[in-house]
């Protein structure tokens, strides 16, 4: 399930190194293995592997089903909800309205 080989700077890579070791904790919390979570995600025990290294190659998808296997799944609706920089470019826009 990896696609092609995605470049990131190194501090964003750390945060999807930081992802995937969160969601490996979490799979450890529980007790889960990962063939456990792997094929209760639908997706081949190395694909969980990139994703618990935080690969930017694996598909979206397959990091919802191993965040639904560990009942995380409503942690993705917590992506970009926080839009502070888009706020403040909306509020900029409207202060220079007239």
């Amino acid at each position: 399930m990896k696609s092609k080989k995605q470049i990131l700077f190194p501090k964003h890579q750390q945060i999807l190194e930081k992802v995937g070791q969160n969601i490996k904790l979490a799979r450890k919390r529980r007790s889960f293995t990962t063939i456990q979570v792997a094929e209760r995600a639908g997706i081949d025990r190395k694909t969980l592997y990139w994703i618990e290294k935080g690969d930017p190659g694996v598909r979206l998808g397959a990091y919802f089903n191993v965040l639904r296997v560990l009942g995380l799944q409503d942690d993705f609706l917590k992506i970009a909800t926080d839009d502070e920089f888009g706020r403040k470019l909306q509020d900029l826009n409207l202060l220079g309205r007239k």
